[in-house]
């Protein structure tokens, strides 16, 4: 009795649902494979762009149909293990946005100059160690994350990025801030933390502009007056550096908040440095009291 129901019970099962089951594990992607469909069919179509994401495919080389998509605006290709992006990039001329972030670049094609609609461009967490000149090319360019490389300079012709707000240069190789970044006066975020820096040029003055500017764990050994002229500047993180002493003009910089702690936070980041007495019993007490100490002690 139980022998005959243990074989009828294959029977029982559907084919159809079997099939069903498995289908329902394919992403969109493997479906398209597996059933030839038209490319254009991953296309997602939103609001404002043309969208087209290939995230976490383990893809080592890009699919060649992917250059005749141009009508992408929008293309996400991180987290896989490219080692070469293809000059044929230059054919997707209507990219508004390019996410490159977790593969294993060297580098970027000269052909990513042809991409005049480029606005953001993410290459962090790969393996950098030099970014074309012709990259600067692309004007349109307002974001650009570089984090994560083995990069210690940029092209001189980066200058030319007029309209570049966000550059983030973390975790790389930077002995000092490349003086072309000092030529872009739209930037409201520098990001040059965990590099290998042991000075502030004052030339960050002319970043008139900058609201948010990291340089948190480097070697920097002293606080630049230069970076007081800085007013529009509503957090300042210069935690885990060599830092002893703080200038009198700090409390120029009246739209700090606040002595911040939590990384998030807006406000002036300073902990974690060798700060000279009474500094260090100054900041406890808050931003408040630290600037009417400075303040004091400079027209003393």
């Amino acid at each position: 009795m139980g022998a005959r129901q243990s074989r009828a019970n294959p029977k029982d099962k559907d084919p159809k649902k079997m099939l069903l089951g498995r289908r329902q594990r394919f992403s969109s992607w493997d479906d398209t494979l597996l059933l030839g469909k038209d490319p254009r069919s991953l296309l997602k179509r939103g609001m404002r762009h043309v969208s087209f994401i290939l995230v976490t495919k383990g893809m080592t080389d890009i699919p060649d149909f992917l250059w005749g998509l141009s009508e992408v605006q929008k293309l996400n290709l991180s987290h896989n293990q490219l080692r070469v992006l293809p000059p044929e990039v230059g054919k997707l001329t209507h990219i508004v946005v390019l996410n490159l972030c977790g593969n294993r670049l060297k580098s970027l094609p000269r052909e990513i100059s042809l991409l005049q609609s480029l606005k953001v461009l993410f290459v962090n967490m790969n393996c950098l160690t030099e970014v074309p000149a012709e990259l600067s090319l692309c004007r349109s360019l307002e974001v650009l994350s570089l984090s994560h490389n083995c990069l210690s300079q940029l092209p001189a012709s980066f200058s030319d990025l007029s309209r570049l707000k966000k550059l983030n240069l973390s975790n790389n190789y930077f002995a000092h801030i490349p003086i072309c970044v000092f030529s872009l006066k739209e930037l409201d975020f520098l990001h040059v933390g965990s590099n290998r820096l042991e000075n502030i040029a004052e030339s960050i003055q002319c970043l008139a502009s900058l609201q948010i500017f990291i340089a948190e764990s480097n070697n920097i050994h002293s606080f630049p007056r230069s970076l007081c002229l800085i007013t529009s500047l509503e957090l300042l993180n210069l935690n885990n550096n060599d830092i002893q002493t703080l200038p009198g003009e700090l409390y120029l910089l009246n739209r700090l908040a606040r002595i911040a702690w939590n990384p998030m936070d807006k406000g002036l980041h300073i902990s974690h440095n060798p700060l000279s007495k009474p500094l260090p019993e100054l900041v406890e007490g808050g931003l408040e009291m630290l600037f009417s100490y400075l303040k004091d002690k400079k027209h003393s």
